[in-house]
């Protein structure tokens, strides 16, 4: 992928809506030319496809955020920890006191990735453990 096909995707990912003269106009290509490096980077496996973004995936503010809870109940800490930690989406894991073990602070795209998410950890919770959900619905800073 050369720099044009670099401010194609660029321009894509701002509107991908836009038309490919309008692109043309932004990258300094004939319209020709844009529509066949689009081509080009579909068929590749560059583009994977085009997506629309609602208030349910994100919002001005940026990214979907939530806080999950871990009540494991004895289970060792330092591999769940590991294991949480290796998703990018995720910020902070702290070990907390009283029923809670493990507090989780999650940023992502889409619920569906939230949900994939936590089926995976869900999936090597020993029996009884429990995941608690509490969505980010705003946020305030000083």
């Amino acid at each position: 992928m050369d720099s044009f096909d670099q401010k194609i995707i660029a321009a894509l990912r701002e509107n991908a809506r836009q038309s490919v003269s309008a692109i043309a106009e932004q990258v300094n290509l004939s319209r020709p030319a844009v529509s066949e490096r689009i081509k080009r980077m579909e068929e590749q496996g560059e583009i994977l496809g085009y997506q629309v973004l609602t208030s349910t995936q994100t919002d001005k503010n940026g990214p979907l955020r939530a806080y999950f809870e871990i009540k494991h109940g004895g289970y060792k800490c330092r591999p769940l920890v590991q294991l949480v930690m290796q998703y990018p989406e995720v910020k902070y894991c702290h070990g907390i006191s009283g029923e809670v073990d493990l507090l989780v602070y999650i940023e992502f795209a889409t619920m569906q990735r939230l949900h994939d998410i936590l089926a995976e950890i869900d999936a090597v919770l020993p029996q009884g453990a429990k995941i608690v959900t509490h969505m980010v619905l705003q946020t305030w800073e000083q």
